[in-house]
This record gives structure tokens, sequence and C-alpha cells, in this order.
């Protein structure tokens, strides 16, 4: 089945939806049109749900030129990041800097490819098992299962797909057992994952009553990451699986890519999100390209381009 909404190869984001339901059936255009702008509507087709506040490795992606996923474990991504500056592929737009073409050199190779599909195939499992353990619980079969989501400032990304904090719905919190973790949670708290902060669409940021209200007061970020208990308790996970040397830090084998970086070495576009660094109280966004800088991931906290700028007038700096 199509998505219901999705992405077209030309980048237009486009839906599909029928009228909406009335007593369990389409009804009518008299009943579902509401006024001269607005209609209730169904949807046609699937969404995808992206979790908010993680990333994981990426089972399969497009190569550089190409417009199909392909496998992380197919041969042509191990020669993909045996080299990805080779001159065969297609230039970076904009040029890679220097710096972060050294910081990539020393984690790509023969084997970062396979290393990133069990890492990948690793998080796919453990969710499947998760939603698995909660089929169980809630004792009901998979047509009856029920997901709950939770949005943050931005419901949708450029992709069509929703995003949120995901969970079993289960509408008393303590019946049949205490709700667990949202997935997103899960997965970050046994490593699985890498943590990925964008703003505004992690707590707290995204309890603010406008993109305004919450942008950071410059010199306080690691204070107000502190104070959250959501924001402390993730940041704490991944320190805390980072010193057992376990999931992604894995001490026999180890992450080697993050996954936004397969992400834009396929692409040929760096990255443009600016950083925070949540263990300081400065007043600096470090430059897209100098992400690497801020050692700890957990630490990193991404300000999409379009955001930047409410930062400056606050009085945040721009990294020279």
């Amino acid at each position: 089945m199509a998505k219901a909404i999705e992405q077209l190869p030309s980048g237009v984001t486009v839906g599909h939806a029928g009228l909406g339901y009335r007593g369990g059936v389409a009804g009518s255009v008299r009943q579902q049109v509401h006024d001269g702008d607005t209609i209730t509507v169904r949807a046609i087709g699937n969404f995808g749900v992206r979790f908010l506040g993680v990333d994981a490795p990426e089972i399969s992606f497009t190569l550089p030129g190409g417009r199909t996923f392909t496998g992380l474990s197919n041969p042509r991504w191990d020669t993909f990041l045996a080299d990805p500056f080779d001159k065969g592929f297609p230039p970076f737009n904009p040029p890679l800097r220097q710096g972060l073409r050294q910081h990539l050199k020393a984690r790509v190779g023969r084997g970062t490819a396979l290393n990133h599909h069990r890492h990948a195939s690793t998080a796919e499992d453990l969710l499947e098992e998760e939603v698995r353990k909660d089929l169980e619980v809630l004792n009901q079969p998979e047509e009856d299962f029920q997901f709950f989501l939770v949005f943050a400032g931005e419901v949708m990304d450029r992709y069509g797909r929703l995003l949120g904090f995901i969970n079993r719905h289960q509408p008393d919190p303590l019946y049949p057992e205490e709700r667990p973790l949202s997935y997103n949670e899960r997965l970050l708290k046994t490593g699985k994952v890498v943590p990925y902060f964008i703003w505004p669409n992690i707590n707290p940021f995204r309890q603010q009553g406008s993109a305004v209200q919450a942008v950071i007061p410059p010199g306080k970020a690691n204070q107000v990451a502190e104070e959250d208990q959501a924001l402390r308790q993730a940041r704490q996970w991944v320190r805390t699986v980072r010193q057992k040397k376990l999931g992604i830090f894995d001490g026999r084998d180890p992450l080697k890519l993050l996954p936004f970086e397969v992400r834009f070495l396929a692409r040929r576009r760096p990255p443009d999100r600016w950083v925070i660094d949540l263990g300081k109280d400065d007043d600096i966004l470090v430059k897209p390209q100098k992400y690497y800088t801020v050692s700890n991931l957990e630490d990193r906290l991404f300000i999409p381009e379009e955001y930047v700028s409410l930062f400056v007038e606050r009085g945040w700096k721009r990294q020279k």
C-alpha cells in the first residue's frame, strides 16, 4: 500500500486521502465539508513515524546518484565507504571542509559498511522484540494493537513522516502493568541507537508555547539541559552505555560512522545544522561542519539553519 504522505523523486511532498469516516463508513460531501477552507478526510495509505531524539544506524539508504534504497550489507556500500572521498564520486556541494574530511577519514574504510549494517540489524531486532513484548503484555493480536504518539514542535518532516515519541497504547498507566518508556527511550537506554537531539523537538523545548519562547538563553545550555528531567535522564543513559562499552560503544565493534554521517556522505551534501554544546554554559553556535568538536554525542543539540537567526537575536554568536 502506498504511503498516505510521501515525497516524490522531484522533491515535492504529496498526500492521499478520501472523505472522512462517519458512523464507520465514508461520509458524504455534505457531511465532511466544514466550510469553504476545511474538509474532513481519512488517510489512504500508511504513515511512517520518525522517532524523535534518536538516530538508528541505517539498514539501507541511497548510494550517491541513486534513487533506490540499497542495503548497507551490499558490496557496493563497502566499496563506497572504503573511500567516500574518491574523485570518482560526485563532489560535495557545498565543499566538505578539511577538518571534517580528516575526522571522517579516520572512520571509513573496508568493513565500515558491514559494521554499520550489524549495528542497524541489532537496533531493528530490538525494536521488533519490544513491540512483540507489548503485544504479549496487552494480550492483543497484531490487528488490534495500537500505538500512541506524542508530537513535538514539528509534527511532520520533509519526507512525509510523522515526528514523535511512540509507545504502546495503554489508556490505564498502571494496567495491566506500569506503562513502559517510549520506544525512543527504550532503544536509547540500551545503547542501540545514537542520541540525536534536534531543537525544538525534544524536552524541554517542545513544551514551550512558541519557537521564540523555546530559544535557550545564551550561557545557560547546560543549566537548562540539567534542569529538565527527561533530557537529563536521556543524556545519562548515553554516558552509562559508553562507560560500560555497550551497543554503539561496544568495545570490540563500536559503530564507526554515525547514521547522519552515512546519509550526508551518500547525499554529497555536508551537514547544515548548527550545534550547541549542552555540556557547557557558553554562547557559541558551533558551525555545522564542526559538530565533531563537541566530542560527547549526548552533548550535541542540533539547531536547524532556519532557526539560527532566533538564537543570534537572543545573543548567541556564530562560531567564526
